[in-house]
């Protein structure tokens, strides 16, 4: 399992548009991800009521994780937009 331990670059954390770029991004990834506090129960990252459900705020760490083919990439995206708290899509998600 391909997995990236990452700390959120969002001042407010995973919560309203933080969390519904972050669910934007996963869905777009191509390969199923999930998304846990560090030590936590890992939950669909596609889904933004588990995604808001984690409760997750900013630099705190949390572990994004894909077992499919082609996980990396994805995932390294994914970390990317996260770490930066970037505010829109970026092209290459």
């Amino acid at each position: 399992m391909a997995e990236r331990h990452v700390k959120v670059g969002w001042a407010e954390g995973l919560h309203a548009r933080p969390a519904s770029i972050f669910v934007r991004a996963s869905t777009a990834a191509g390969v199923p991800v999930t998304i846990a506090k560090a030590g936590g129960a890992p939950v669909n990252a596609a889904s933004m009521l588990a995604v808001l459900g984690l409760g997750v705020r900013g630099g705190e760490e949390i572990v994004i994780a894909s077992d499919a083919e082609g996980a990396d990439a994805a995932l390294d995206r994914l970390a990317k937009l996260v770490t930066e708290g970037l505010e829109e899509l970026p092209e290459t998600v």
